[in-house]
């Protein structure tokens, strides 16, 4: 396992370095520090939770000028 950069919409957003036997993410963006520190199996389990993460922080904050 080596250190590897984790993308966004072609944006770094955190990398993974390895820790034990896991993968541990280090947040390089603010809008995915909620996942500073977290363990991943692989480089690609960190991605979906960085879109899934992303993803909820869309639907929760809707775009301002929009009806609720």
């Amino acid at each position: 396992m080596s250190k590897q950069v984790i993308d966004y919409n072609g944006e770094p957003v955190g990398v993974v370095v390895p820790d034990a036997e896991w993968l541990k993410f280090v947040a390089v963006k603010y809008q995915v520090w909620d996942l500073d520190a977290r363990r991943f199996r692989t480089a690609a389990e960190a991605r979906a939770a960085v879109e899934a993460h992303l993803a909820a922080e869309r639907i929760a904050r809707p775009r301002p000028g929009l009806a609720a």
